[in-house]
């Protein structure tokens, strides 16, 4: 699909965007809200293949990134490119932290920390709900 197709399909104001992607979805992409730890449906996931954003469909995270944390939260060491995420400061609930967000619908992921074990000393805290996970065929 041509990124001027992708773009004819992404809803063009909140009442569609809150349509495509039912209450849960909308509340964490496009309100910055966050899942319960332990409760993503992608946490567990060890199954090859790639974590494109829910809103978009633009491929963020490779599964031999994903590792288990032990946050609660889908964690990679890194993007599948690093313009396929927005990094932004993010000084809410009294800390320091920056945001992940998808770079093509803003759709907000999760957080990044620098405390991972790749070679950056990333992990891209994500919540399941802001993926779907397309298996390796």
């Amino acid at each position: 699909m041509s990124d001027d197709q992708t773009a004819k399909d992404m809803p063009a104001n909140e009442n569609e965007w809150r349509e495509k992607l039912g209450e849960e979805r909308y509340r964490i992409l496009r309100q910055a809200g966050t899942e319960a730890p332990w409760s993503g449906a992608l946490l567990g996931n060890k199954a090859p293949g790639e974590y494109v954003c829910a809103g978009c469909g633009t491929p963020l995270f490779e599964s031999d990134t994903k590792y288990e944390s032990g946050s609660g939260w889908p964690s990679f060491t890194n993007p599948v490119d690093k313009g396929a995420v927005a990094e932004i400061a993010d000084d809410s609930h009294g800390m320091h932290r920056v945001e992940v967000r998808c770079a093509k619908c803003a759709g907000h992921l999760g957080h990044v920390f620098p405390d991972g074990p790749g070679p950056e000393g990333l992990r891209y805290c994500i919540n399941s709900a802001s993926l779907d996970f397309k298996p390796e065929e």
